[in-house]
């Protein structure tokens, strides 16, 4: 996959300008993953405006020489941070970038204490990922087309009787056979009252007949995620399944609508909340309408009450995922990833979302 790394460099020095520093030290994975090409762990990018250097353990020099084109590979054999500190000394690095809500207290504090009259100024690198170029869109779309899949085999596979994990273990096999890296997260099966919690990861209960089952899951396709959720009736739906369901699938379609370019995360996620309070199931809409999806499964910008996002712009990519909860009942839950646009949102995961009675 052609990704251009040129002009996500060229962001990385705008940033450091921006920031008014010497350097900028990026600890955590997908960015250094989103501006070096390297997708390993343990490492660190030292970038300025004259210097790039990614500083590395011996399990990953000859991966990071392969992948990170762009990058002095430099070889640490006697602690991460102590080779961090020589770095930052070794280029006169007096003010540095960190990323400080990755940074753990015992880190910055070794960092300061062993370079004298270091300042490290947190900053916040994951913006500048919110807009995906061409690349990373058909990564995506490519991880929702192996999801998409993936749901059609594991609608064979469930019946009455069959508990929660094997349904799970079954789907994240299927991804995997698709071309998936691994499951994009713990995968999420909760059949009958279970459906109520809405991070109901798949347990030993057996499912069955008469129930609703959401299945939330989603695969990865070079480094990037899908996330997709359905929930499909064991049998037939009785009146209030469908009632509960209906009002979810109106919710999420109205979603596709509103989420378009301009408008804020909070003004999104309020216009969806109000179709649930105006049916009477306000109370039981407990998590924000949707979050940034693209090399980590959650990230901004976020479509909920306390988002920070004030205006969504045109490739950013989010998902889309209302649902209700009710104890002692069960739950709803209907998801798409979808790509932004200044029009309607376009969903890039297609599985049926009309309610499945098997």
């Amino acid at each position: 996959m052609n990704f251009d790394f040129a002009e996500r460099l060229a962001n990385l020095y705008d940033k450091i300008s921006e920031e008014e520093v010497d350097a900028l030290l990026i600890t955590k994975a997908p960015n250094v993953n989103y501006f070096s090409g390297f997708g390993g762990e343990s490492t660190a990018l030292l970038v300025g405006k004259n210097f790039r250097k990614l500083i590395t353990d011996g399990r990953y020099i000859e991966q990071a020489k392969q992948e990170a084109k762009n990058f002095l590979v430099i070889e640490q054999t006697e602690g991460f941070y102590k080779k961090i500190v020589a770095e930052l000394k070794e280029t006169v690095c007096k003010k540095v970038g960190i990323e400080g809500m990755v940074m753990t207290v015992a880190e910055h504090d070794y960092i300061v204490k062993n370079f004298e009259g270091v300042e490290l100024k947190s900053v916040v690198l994951d913006k500048i990922r919110q807009v995906k170029d061409e690349a990373e869109i058909s990564c995506i779309k490519k991880a929702c087309d192996i999801a998409d899949r993936a749901f059609e085999k594991i609608l064979e596979f469930i019946k009455p009787d069959v508990r929660e994990v094997e349904v799970a273990a079954e789907l994240e096999y299927f991804m995997r056979k698709f071309g998936s890296e691994r499951a994009a997260f713990t995968t999420i099966v909760a059949s009958g009252w279970r459906g109520s919690l809405p991070h109901g990861t798949a347990s030993d209960k057996k499912i069955c007949a008469g129930e609703l089952v959401t299945i939330d899951f989603g695969a990865v396709f070079n480094g990037y995620h899908s996330d997709i959720t359905r929930t499909i009736c064991v049998g037939k739906a009785s009146d209030e399944q469908k009632k509960i369901y209906n009002a979810v699938l109106s919710a999420q379609i109205y979603g596709l609508e509103v989420i378009t370019a301009g408008k804020s995360g909070k003004d999104i996620d309020a216009a969806v909340r109000k179709k649930f309070e105006d049916a009477g199931y306000g109370k039981n809409f407990v998590h924000g309408l949707g979050h940034g999806v693209g090399l980590e499964i959650h990230e901004e910008p976020r479509l909920s009450k306390l988002s920070k996002c004030e205006s969504l712009l045109p490739n950013m990519i989010v998902t889309d995922e209302p649902g209700l909860y009710l104890e002692n009942f069960g739950g709803v839950r209907i998801e798409d990833t979808v790509l932004v646009t200044s029009g309607a949102a376009q969903p890039l995961t297609h599985s049926p979302k009309t309610l499945i009675e098997l």
